[in-house]
């Protein structure tokens, strides 16, 4: 058992928290939504009122949150983590954020605090039931101390250093995006040239590269999209691929005809929806 802090508690923020303290730990969450800790302070975990009031005496401290930004705020705004980090204390990063905002966190938590970079893959199905992938950057002693906290979530695998596990997330939402507009611009192809679209969906579904459009295919002729992966994080992941990119020197077109389709998407559903309504888009647009 583990002293734990978990920090940040949004829609898989919250089935993570869970299982973490299911696995026997003991947990203390916060959330900048005061609303969403009380269900797992109902089930046994302690709730803090603010981030540096969860971290204080933690062994680990996980942080699942929505962005870079919200990453600072946690860690160094008003009430934050990082003051009141206890010595040897280790940062389970798992939020998708990229490679940089990860070494900045660790560059200025200092030597204190060690860092590890574990975003996930998978989406709330897989966070409740404990299958999801999670890909951790760190060296193979700090891989070897979170490997049992991170089972109660998933499958872990150490990918490489610090920094590999955010890397490989954002290579990973590049591709999926891309397979997601090429699947849009693929349906609006076959509609325009005379194709029922009833007729394409299914066969595109149906190939090696359709699963996308096959498990989103209820929602995109319904024309309601619940959301399994938010449009609004998708948008936000494709510019820190972006901006990933350009650091690194690499060129991305692809990333980039996917950010301007979502961000088209996002101006007529909102970031709220599922971001395969991007198929929607493509298909209303052309």
């Amino acid at each position: 058992m583990s002293r734990i802090a978990f920090l940040g508690l949004g829609r898989m923020g919250q089935p993570m928290a869970r299982r973490v303290l299911g696995a026997g730990h003991e947990l203390t969450v916060w959330d900048a939504l005061e609303q969403r800790c009380r269900p797992l302070a109902a089930a046994g975990a302690r709730a803090a009122r603010s981030p540096a009031a969860a971290v204080a005496g933690a062994e680990l401290v996980i942080s699942m949150v929505a962005d870079p930004s919200a990453l600072e705020s946690v860690f160094f705004g008003l009430g934050g983590a990082a003051p009141a980090l206890g010595p040897g204390a280790l940062v389970l990063e798992m939020s998708t954020v990229g490679p940089s905002a990860v070494r900045d966190l660790a560059a200025r938590l200092g030597p204190g605090a060690g860092v590890v970079d574990a975003p996930v893959l998978g989406s709330l199905p897989e966070a409740e039931t404990g299958h999801l992938v999670i890909m951790v950057g760190a060296s193979p002693a700090e891989f070897e101390r979170v490997a049992p906290v991170l089972g109660a979530m998933g499958t872990c695998r150490l990918v490489g250093g610090p920094g590999s596990g955010a890397a490989l997330k954002l290579a990973v939402n590049l591709s999926l995006m891309g397979v997601a507009t090429a699947l849009g611009e693929a349906m609006a192809l076959a509609t325009a040239l005379g194709v029922e679209s009833g007729v394409a969906a299914e066969v595109i579904s149906g190939s090696p590269w359709g699963a996308l459009l096959r498990s989103r295919r209820g929602m995109i002729e319904a024309g309601v999209f619940p959301p399994q992966l938010r449009m609004g994080l998708a948008v936000k992941d494709l510019r820190l691929i972006r901006e990933a990119a350009e650091g690194a020197g690499v060129q991305v077109p692809v990333g980039g005809a996917a950010l301007t389709w979502l961000e088209s998407a996002q101006r007529r559903f909102g970031p709220d929806v599922d971001f395969a309504a991007v198929i929607a888009e493509i298909m209303m647009r052309s």
